[in-house]
């Protein structure tokens, strides 16, 4: 019944959205006299914000057309290689004859979409062959495609990662490190050819008792029954994936939101505020940012609680009793793939210490096979997008892959990443 409500509320305020638009551009309109006015201004503004705050975004463009090669732009095509029913593997085919290494980076299933990832794709190009995990929104997903749990999120990956061969590097950020290291254990385990020459995680819940934050304790403190009854929901009939189970995006936006309310509330104030001086670069750039982090999916329910109770209840992987389809995850079993983790000293979703833990668990791998890195002065989103993501991060983790190229045709970087202690 939420997911009615929250489309009725949406259809009821349609009326007065167009009005706000139609404000708007009355009053940013330059052969109107009021524009040039502070009251004009200020009048657009608010009716900007109005519109922004009662609008359904919808899932943004990676827009990346180009990027450098050694210098030189050249053109990118986004192409599927491999469509699945709950996810579109999808390739930044770059038009140059110039050959990289492989990453295939794993975008989290959280509620937000893959473009979420613009800026690490865009960092990553000039110099990888780039391969992201295009997930799709549940709610547009017919029920005759079946169901998705954590089975088939691990499964996709093997599957993605056989498809691109041993010499691929595999990327996970945030969300997807546990089903990444699942998966590649899984790959050891069973003595795959195709095991990755190494994966980056970064900013995810290996061991979410290693550092708490609200998000964990939340989920630690509530039973599986509480979030079956207040967060599951059935999509409505009119929709391409009616009566399907899902968690909604906008439960998990509201999630987002309440964490950080004050800073939210402070942004858009930001925003009238530039709009009303006539700040037009400030304005931009609060939009770009804000048209992405509003606009979320829907998660299968199967997949959404699943993780609740193995990741953040169980702690399934860490105790080693997570399974995959019946078969025991044994992530001691990694000796082939070399492995770095990446955290953000102020990330306040999985804080410092959830994902360095994968090092305890991957107790096999050699040291020279590791690498840790805790980013200083960043965020969770920092850790994969900004300044720090593109000048400190990348340069740490492009070395590690490169120091572990197991395809000979890189030349190694003069510094090897230093190991974990």
């Amino acid at each position: 019944m939420l997911y009615q409500l929250y489309d009725l509320q949406h259809a009821a305020w349609y009326p007065v959205r167009l009005m706000a638009e139609a404000t708007q551009t009355a009053f940013q309109n330059p052969f109107m006299p009021a524009s040039y006015t502070r009251m004009g201004r200020s009048i657009a503004a608010g009716a900007e914000l109005f519109e922004r705050t009662t609008r359904r975004f919808g899932k943004p463009e990676f827009g990346l057309p180009t990027t450098k090669v050694d210098g030189a732009e050249v053109a990118v095509r986004e192409v599927p290689v491999i469509r699945k029913p709950f996810c579109d593997l999808i390739h930044f085919e770059r038009d140059t004859d110039k050959v990289h290494p492989t990453v295939l980076v794993v975008a989290p299933m959280s509620g937000h979409h893959a473009t979420l990832l613009r800026g690490t794709v865009q960092a990553l190009l000039p110099e990888h062959d780039v391969y992201i995990t295009d997930w799709l929104d549940a709610r547009k997903i017919p029920l005759s495609r079946g169901k998705f749990d954590v089975d088939d999120y691990i499964s996709y990956l093997i599957e993605f990662m056989t498809h691109l061969g041993p010499h691929t590097h595999v990327m996970a950020v945030c969300q997807p490190t546990v089903p990444v290291l699942c998966a590649v254990s899984l790959m050891a385990q069973n003595d795959d050819p195709n095991q990755p020459a190494s994966m980056i995680l970064m900013g995810g819940p290996i061991d979410t008792t290693a550092a708490p934050t609200v998000v964990t304790k939340l989920a630690e403190d509530k039973p599986l029954s509480w979030f079956e009854r207040n967060v599951i929901q059935t999509v409505p009939v009119y929709h391409p994936g009616g009566l399907r189970q899902v968690y909604p995006g906008f439960i998990q936006l509201t999630g987002f939101m309440s964490m950080n309310l004050d800073r939210h509330v402070g942004e858009h104030v930001k925003l009238f505020s530039h709009l009303v001086k006539g700040d037009g670069d400030s304005a931009v750039q609060h939009r770009k940012f804000y048209d992405e982090y509003l606009s979320v999916m829907d998660l299968p329910a199967e997949f959404y609680l699943q993780t609740v109770e193995n990741v953040f209840q169980k702690h399934a992987l860490p105790r080693g009793t997570m399974e995959w389809k019946g078969q025991r995850v044994v992530p001691s079993a990694i000796t082939h793939t070399a492995m770095m983790t990446v955290e953000g000293e102020l990330d306040d979703i999985s804080a410092p210490g959830q994902t360095r833990a994968a090092h305890q668990i991957v107790s096999s791998l050699p040291a020279e096979k590791r690498a840790d890195h805790l980013q200083n002065g960043v965020g969770h989103y920092g850790i994969f997008n900004g300044r720090r993501w593109r000048e400190q991060i990348l340069p740490k983790v492009r070395d590690f892959m490169l120091t572990h190229d197991t395809s000979g045709r890189f030349p190694q970087p003069v510094q090897r990443t230093a190991a974990a202690e």
